[in-house]
């Protein structure tokens, strides 16, 4: 069976942050990712982990700023990440220093790196090359940790204008960077709403090596992944077949909206498509 990890920015929202490690653990998850983890410090965040028996399997870095301030005002405003954005480049470089501060602390493997929003007059072409720079130099500052650092493709219509989109793109970027531990955050949920064909782009990619990270989500409202157009359980086969043959051992994260979030006992009341899985 995959190895699941609770997203605790979008699940068990009815609590404070700092409570949420513990509700995953009670409903049986063993590790967690999240969207930012700045606005705590990196200790505490430990000691939350260490105290449910919890891994840290994925966050991402700054979306743009450098500290919990300036890094949530970056958000408000809808920067997505500032890794294919020219002139930002000295940004982008202390937010991933701040990162792999972070990741050190709580054992973290793993960093994503948005790419962030064109903007006016700006293209694909234009901002590719600040794109594989930036990427090229985290690559290098991460292995010094041993630590991989991931690209997401994310779909057009929950964040338009995002300079990454497709699954090919993506590892035609890899590719063209070249570094071991640069690899894709494989969003099952933006997958499907882009390209479709799901479970034969598992089966291409996931042997390659590149594929550093599976998320999941139900179609097309976001919810609990056994809500809407995709079939799930099949995906998690294939997933399982594919990774016995690669011995490959990530995780897949649960980045979904749970369909009576906010509610006491929302996220919980909707696990039963992992209970079933177990």
């Amino acid at each position: 069976m995959p190895q699941f990890a609770a997203n605790l920015t979008m699940m068990y929202t009815e609590l404070p942050f700092l409570d949420r490690f513990e509700a995953a653990a009670q409903d049986g998850f063993t590790a967690v990712e999240y969207l930012f983890p700045y606005a705590f410090g990196a200790h505490e965040l430990s000691a939350r982990l260490q105290a449910h028996g919890l891994q840290q399997v994925l966050f991402n870095a700054p979306p743009g700023g450098t500290d919990a301030a300036s890094i949530d005002a970056a958000w408000a405003s809808n920067t997505r990440g500032i890794a294919s954005i020219p002139g930002r480049e000295a940004e982008f470089q202390a937010g991933v220093q701040l990162a792999l501060r972070y990741a050190e602390v709580l054992h973290c493997p793993r960093i994503h790196l948005m790419a962030g929003l064109l903007g006016e007059g700006q293209s694909r072409t234009s901002n590719l090359p600040t794109y594989l720079s930036n990427l090229r130099w985290a690559a290098t500052e991460a292995a010094k940790a041993g630590l991989d650092v991931l690209i997401e493709p994310i779909n057009t219509r929950d964040i338009p204008g995002f300079f990454l989109n497709r699954q090919d793109h993506a590892h035609e970027i890899i590719e063209t960077v070249g570094a071991a531990n640069l690899k894709v955050q494989m969003d099952l949920y933006h997958c499907q709403i882009v390209e479709g064909d799901v479970a034969m782009k598992i089966r291409q990619y996931l042997p390659t090596g590149r594929v550093g990270h599976f998320q999941i989500a139900g179609v097309p409202e976001r919810h609990e992944p056994n809500i809407g157009e995709i079939n799930y359980p099949y995906l998690f086969d294939v997933i399982d077949e594919v990774s016995q043959a690669c011995n490959w051992q990530g995780w897949v994260g649960c980045e979904y909206r749970p369909r009576l979030g906010g509610q006491a006992g929302g996220t919980s009341a909707g696990l039963d498509w992992l209970r079933a899985r177990r």
